[in-house]
């Protein structure tokens, strides 16, 4: 993370305004204290806050810090601000969202000061008052600083609507330029960073209540990703601007898109926070899977080959389409073929489960890239030897996909045992009592989605948890949903016999018996299916296998692995 704690740190963000300058763009830096919302293993130190209150999803209690301390932080802050300053900044935003210090000030949640700095909301929000001082006086009063607060932190005893209002009225009196509207903090990280099964703005009505009060210029942000939405929040007034932050690591080029009426060839947010937050968190670098050049752009070379060959994908799934896109950009000649009438594979059936509609967009983008590229699209091709035949491509992709895992379980070859695909996909109806065998989040879907259609659903996991594999903001949601339609969990249980009417199951020592079943539902996983031609063995040396043909993985690992498969074509 970039820092502006030392002068010898101006020089190379100078490098970055410049370049934004040069292209005829603003740029603000953002200036933060994690406070307690860190910890010594990043830091090296005890996380420090206004009070010693541990926060609920982090693992140290902090220390309280002295007044002496209060003062010199406000310096700091001040001093940072300066340098963002001289480093060719238009602004800078004090982040007071999230937890992070200067909101745990202001936030009776995590301030239990019973001094200056704590007690009342004009105490509260001192220490921010004094910062935005501070950067006034080293500064001057033209330079702009906006402020970023959470409107509303979603935990227990936290900041709400109200003191969130007075907040902003205070800084507004203050001198602040602008109040940047968000939410949450790190318990209530799902408001932070919303997924897909969160409305669109969903948050924006808070963005108006601080509009409402003051007549400074607010932003309101929060699964905004459209540029229709982005302007149906100004025009109704709620907002007077809008921050787009994952629409805009899906596509930096989404204002332009927009301003150009070239709506259909904007990469848009999906919500699944696979690429963003699931590998952030793990220490990786910030990624996006609708558009695996994110945070990338200068390690990929997209410069055309000088030596375009013929290149034939068999599969039309989301990894054969991306393979023929890069491809394309690299100046190939590209045919994609596809067994049925319709691209996506298994996406279309990712997309179906209650809260991931817009995982369609991803499949719609696509097709439109493809044509735009020139890829010639064959769709309905049953016989792969004929077509490989007469293309006699140079390069052979196989993106033959995967196919659900049906276990060796006594009874699962009777009628009423289908898959989750077939549910998904509607190919089937809805049993009364359907018993979920899996719960990965593939099973954990399913059932949601079956029991949103009244059904009554059981779910048997052998691990002792349910959707491992999924991420944690979708997960908390989606575990919501199935207390809320009372499904039945079964962890650490193995299925030993499905019969005609009921499932037998064995928990540890205990035999488990799930009656008046009229349905049974494999969500097991699934596995690679190779192409069953041996034509593809004769191309030794000229085939590539890509996405779940060459491993299963998630929609995030197979958009990166085929979007560096085609561009690696040579």
């Amino acid at each position: 993370m970039p820092g502006l704690w030392k002068d010898e740190q101006i020089a190379s963000h100078a490098k970055v305004t410049e370049r934004v300058h040069a292209a005829g763009g603003k740029i603000a830096a953002q200036l933060y204290h994690a406070g307690r919302e860190t910890t010594s293993e990043i830091t090296e130190v005890q996380p420090i806050a206004p009070s010693a209150v541990k926060e609920q999803s982090m693992s140290e209690i902090p220390r309280e810090l002295t007044i002496e301390e209060i003062h010199e932080l406000v310096e700091q802050f001040g001093d940072a601000a300066e340098r963002a300053k001289k480093a060719g900044f238009d602004a800078v935003e004090m982040h007071g969202a999230h937890g992070y210090l200067i909101g745990a000030f202001v936030s009776p949640l995590s301030n239990l000061r019973h001094d200056k700095y704590g007690g009342s909301i004009t105490n509260r929000a001192r220490f921010a008052v004094e910062i935005l001082q501070n950067i006034r006086k080293k500064c001057g009063e033209e330079f702009p600083v906006i402020y970023r607060m959470s409107t509303v932190e979603y935990a227990h005893g936290g900041l709400a609507i109200e003191e969130a209002k007075t907040v902003a009225m205070i800084l507004e009196d203050a001198g602040i330029d602008a109040i940047h509207c968000s939410q949450g903090i790190y318990v209530s990280t799902h408001a932070i960073i919303p997924s897909s099964i969160v409305p669109r703005a969903a948050y924006v009505d808070n963005a108006a209540a601080i509009k409402s009060v003051v007549d400074i210029p607010v932003i309101a942000v929060g699964r905004i990703n459209d540029p229709r939405i982005a302007e149906s929040v100004i025009v109704s007034g709620k907002a007077d601007l809008v921050a787009m932050g994952r629409a805009s690591l899906a596509d930096p080029m989404l204002p332009k898109k927009t301003a150009e009426g070239r709506e259909d060839e904007i990469i848009r947010c999906i919500g699944c926070v696979q690429g963003c937050v699931g590998e952030h968190v793990t220490g990786r670098y910030t990624r996006c899977l609708v558009n695996p050049v994110t945070g990338m752009l200068d390690e990929y070379d997209l410069t055309p080959t000088k030596a375009p060959k013929t290149v034939l994908v068999i599969g039309g799934g989301i990894s054969g389409c991306e393979t023929a896109i890069a491809a394309a950009l690299k100046g190939h000649k590209v045919t994609l073929a596809e067994k049925t009438g319709k691209l996506g594979g298994q996406w279309v059936q990712a997309s179906i489960p209650i809260g991931k509609s817009e995982f369609t967009s991803l499949i719609n983008w696509q097709t439109n890239e493809l044509r735009r590229l020139g890829v010639e699209i064959r769709m309905n091709i049953l016989d792969d030897k004929k077509l490989i035949e007469k293309t006699n491509p140079d390069i052979l992709v196989a993106a033959t996909g995967s196919r659900p895992i049906i276990p060796s379980i006594p009874g699962s070859s009777k009628a009423h045992v289908k898959t989750a695909h077939e549910v998904l996909n509607g190919d089937v109806p809805v049993g009364k009592h359907a018993v979920v065998i899996g719960g990965g989040l593939i099973g954990a879907e399913t059932a949601d989605w079956m029991a949103e259609q009244g059904a009554k659903v059981t779910m048997i996991e052998m691990l002792p948890e349910i959707v491992k594999d999924g991420e944690h903001t979708p997960n908390k949601y989606l575990k919501e949903r199935l207390a809320e339609y009372q499904v039945d969990i079964y962890t650490s249980t193995e299925v030993t016999e499905i019969r005609d009417d009921c499932v037998i199951a064995r928990k540890g020592e205990n035999c488990i018996e799930i009656s008046d079943v009229d349905m049974v539902v494999m969500a097991v996983g699934v596995e690679k299916a190779l192409p069953e031609d041996k034509i593809f063995d004769s191309f030794q040396g000229r085939v590539i296998y890509v996405g779940d043909a060459r491993t299963v993985k998630n929609g995030f690992k197979n958009m990166l692995e085929a979007f560096e498969t085609g561009l690696k074509i040579d």
